[in-house]
């Protein structure tokens, strides 16, 4: 760990071995506790009705920690290298998760986490810069995002819309019943097959993007897989199986072989988040996914999801 002394230090920083580009940032007991006490007069809908309150708690947050948190939380979003966070709140696990209060709090950390990196982007599906939803045994939704028995193929973030999606924050709120649906993220630089698709012909064509009805966009956008390169000259993408359109036989095979190539690619990381813990991930250098589930009647996990753009 990079702290070693976690009495006296805000956070610590560690690497896992098996995950070596996953930053896990934990915030110290006496951090959370802090937090938690200069959030009391504030609740949910005073920040949903009230943007400037969303920095302001930001900003107290970061002052808690010395200053330092959006410092490192942005340098290792920034960094190729690295560009994914496991953040995690010493002692919540011994909390009452099922509780609003920790729901609530849960919310307030990923809205002050959200303003350090940069401002969230509006989220069509809720109306708000945060969306929660639900997966559940059962389901008849339009899209994947829901449906517990398949797993989510890798894919980014924010093609069908037309603003950038610089990052992503996904939180786990609260979960019972659940065996399985771990977290998957594939860095781009770890897929075996990147320079066979970034150099194949179609890889910077543009094509068109749509979405369902539940995620409330009434329009159409096109955009190349394989976007401009970062400032070191490295591809950068943007890619969902569901949404994309191929006009042709080319396009519908390159897409489909394409995605069996990533579904495939066994530098894939699982990762297992804890109820209030969250993954903050540059978006067009990280694939994510998740998991199938085990069938479960009384299953139920609820989520928290933010994605915007650095300041």
């Amino acid at each position: 760990m990079t702290n070693s002394n976690q009495n006296s230090q805000p956070f610590t920083e560690e690497t896992r071995l098996s995950q070596p580009r996953l930053k896990v940032i934990k915030l110290s007991r006496g951090i959370t506790e802090n937090f938690k006490d200069a959030l009391k007069k504030f609740n949910v809908q005073a920040i949903e009705y009230k943007p400037f309150l969303r920095f302001h708690i930001a900003n107290t947050l970061n002052e808690l920690t010395n200053n330092k948190l959006g410092a490192l939380l942005l340098d290792n979003l920034h960094n190729r290298l690295t560009g994914a966070i496991l953040l995690e709140c010493e002692g919540t696990s011994e909390e009452k998760t099922k509780s609003e209060d920790f729901i609530d709090f849960n919310i307030l950390l990923s809205t002050a986490v959200s303003h350090l990196i940069g401002m969230p982007n509006l989220d069509s599906m809720s109306g708000k810069f945060y969306a929660r939803f639900s997966v559940k045994n059962d389901d008849n939704s339009d899209s994947y995002l829901r449906q517990a028995h398949r797993r989510m193929e890798l894919h980014n973030d924010g093609t069908y819309v037309q603003e950038k999606t610089d990052w992503v924050i996904m939180q786990k709120i609260i979960e019972s019943n659940v065996e399985g649906g771990e977290s998957l993220l594939l860095h781009l630089d770890d897929w075996t097959d990147l320079q066979k698709f970034y150099e194949h012909p179609l890889a910077k064509e543009k094509l068109q993007w749509s979405s369902p009805s539940s995620k409330n966009v009434n329009y159409k956008t096109t955009h190349p897989i394989f976007l401009d390169e970062d400032e070191d000259g490295k591809p950068i993408m943007s890619y969902i199986d569901q949404f994309v359109e191929p006009k042709n036989m080319e396009q519908g095979l390159y897409l489909y072989e394409l995605g069996e190539s990533l579904e495939n690619d066994s530098a894939t990381y699982s990762v297992k988040l804890n109820e209030g813990s969250m993954l903050i991930i540059n978006n067009y250098f990280w694939l994510h996914g998740r998991d199938k589930f085990t069938a479960n009647k009384n299953l139920h996990r609820e989520l928290l999801r933010q994605r915007g753009v650095f300041n």
